[in-house]
């Protein structure tokens, strides 16, 4: 492989969905050798760690989520679902029923006509589960995630605390993936959330800039224009979250946007991750910094969870819902 120029590596991050830094990190890295494979270059099958990846992997849970063989997420990454997902396409086709995914059932794959475009399936069934939870937040697992870093780890945490009184208040399950003082790794977050079955899972975060200028409040999901595929309970959660707290601040919008971290790729409940201001800007330190609008910041996102969970015609208009509001509905517990 050719050595990458700063601005060949941040075109490429920009369009996977990765920090963008141009910088060859350990993500990016993983992402382009990722990126190398097409679907028919090599077998793909289920191995002991690490396992397959690639955008062959990727093409593949792709079509065999088109055509209704249920893989899980569209993650590039050949795991137990992936595999049981290709031996029902095999029985379906009549080729040698063996999970891996070789010459016959590439061709297999290759010359069937796609009965479904656009991942529907998987989408449909992201959405029915969540609405099969029903709207009270009882019998909901919410993971709080609060970032370890200097210059947030804090205020983030702060918040994350209100956020989980409001919720056990409410009857939720809620979990933080740390403590006060602790920085467990990015993969050891993912794996607490996976291992606790969470129905949704909200990382906090800050940002810093070098230009002190930049400020406002972003959200993130994931997705992957590679593929055409995007969490559907992720982006509605992180377009609530967004708006819910814009309406209720004076935080600058800076809109939501499809993203392929780790952090949304490989957990398996729907997960936002929020960047509440920036740090280096005085004006959204400042806001940070008073604990009534860490308070207001910490009920939108109570009030976006409920929304999440509320059929469309239950729901309210962004920024009128109030907690009181789901005590009167009975949806408080």
């Amino acid at each position: 492989m050719k050595e990458m120029s700063p601005d060949e590596i941040r075109s490429f991050q920009q369009d996977r969905g990765l920090h963008v830094t141009g910088e060859l990190n350990d993500a990016t890295a993983r992402a382009i050798e990722e990126a190398r494979w097409k679907i028919g270059d090599r077998s793909l099958y289920l191995q002991p760690s690490p396992m397959m990846r690639g955008d062959d992997v990727a093409a593949l849970q792709s079509r065999l989520t088109e055509m209704g063989f249920h893989c899980g997420r569209v993650d590039g990454i050949f795991g137990e679902m992936t595999e049981s997902a290709v031996k029902d396409f095999q029985k379906s086709v009549g080729v040698k029923v063996d999970g891996k995914c070789g010459p016959a059932t590439i061709i297999a794959l290759l010359r069937l006509t796609k009965i479904v475009s656009g991942g529907a399936p998987s989408a449909l069934r992201e959405s029915a589960l969540q609405k099969n939870r029903g709207p009270a937040l009882a019998n909901k697992v919410i993971v709080l995630d609060p970032g370890s870093a200097d210059f947030e780890k804090d205020f983030v945490y702060d918040v994350a605390q209100r956020i989980e009184g409001r919720l056990l208040a409410l009857g939720a399950s809620v979990f933080l993936t740390r403590g006060a003082n602790n920085n467990p790794s990015d993969s050891e977050r993912i794996s607490f959330t996976n291992k606790n079955n969470a129905d949704l899972l909200i990382s906090l975060h800050s940002e810093k800039h070098s230009n002190p200028e930049a400020h406002g409040v972003a959200t993130f999901f994931y997705g992957n224009d590679q593929h055409g595929i995007h969490s559907i309970v992720g982006e509605r959660f992180a377009s609530l979250v967004q708006r819910e707290i814009c309406a209720r601040t004076d935080f600058l919008n800076c809109r939501s946007h499809a993203k392929t971290w780790d952090s949304l790729r490989l957990t398996k409940a729907p997960a936002v991750r929020v960047d509440l201001g920036y740090v280096s800007n005085v004006g959204d330190a400042e806001r940070l910094a008073r604990p009534e609008f860490r308070d207001t910041v910490a009920e939108s996102f109570i009030i976006a969870i409920q929304r999440l969970y509320l059929a469309t015609e239950d729901d309210a208009k962004t920024g009128t819902l109030r907690i009181s509001d789901l005590r009167n509905a009975g949806i408080r517990r």
